[in-house]
């Protein structure tokens, strides 16, 4: 009698993968733009401390390009928890690819975002001026001439310039939220390890 299964591979068997972490990640992939686009930006401008190191004593730091990378990343994938951004450094290949393997700890992750809070809210801002500088947000201006229009809307779904241009504000108030939303993912997480 024959299995109506899918065959499976057994869990010893060698398998031909390819060579290259790279190989995985998709052209298309989202985190390739995230890695273009921070190693893009010049972080010293952006007020990111450890940016230039001296050469001390000690354990160096992990660059920011890479933590912004990976809170790029997790920000994309809804991820507001900084141990479970520490769990998919080791076992999501897309970050892995993103981060160059490294693994940093929760405590970094959280730590690197308190201490940059401007500047890290001045990455996301200026991460969604770009897609929309690359036609990856959608917006229309519509003039029309006073021709009657038989459309369905009302004034609660009309936007005005005004209201177009509060978008920022918006996004600032989303931003905040986000990084209020990992504070306190971090606290919790704090407390149950107590």
């Amino acid at each position: 009698m024959s299995s109506s299964h899918i065959t499976k591979i057994g869990r010893k068997q060698s398998l031909l993968l390819p060579d290259m972490i790279d190989d995985y990640i998709d052209e298309n992939n989202p985190a390739r733009l995230f890695d273009s686009f921070v190693d893009s930006l010049d972080l010293s401008e952006m007020d990111f401390r450890y940016v230039v190191l001296d050469q001390g004593p000690g354990r160096p730091s992990y660059d920011p390009s890479d933590l912004l990378k990976l809170y790029l990343w997790g920000y994309y994938n809804g991820i507001r928890s900084s141990r479970k951004l520490e769990n998919e450094s080791h076992r999501n290949i897309e970050v892995m690819w993103l981060i160059h393997k490294l693994t940093p700890d929760f405590k970094t992750i959280a730590d690197f975002r308190k201490n940059n809070v401007d500047s890290v809210k001045s990455l996301f801002r200026k991460f969604n001026l770009f897609l929309k500088d690359q036609g990856l947000f959608r917006s229309h201006d519509i003039a029309v001439d006073g021709t009657k229009l038989k459309a369905v809307n009302s004034m609660d779904r009309s936007y005005t310039r005004a209201y177009l241009e509060k978008g920022q504000d918006r996004i600032d108030e989303r931003i905040e939220k986000y990084l209020h939303d990992m504070d306190e993912n971090d606290a919790i997480e704090e407390d149950i390890d107590r």
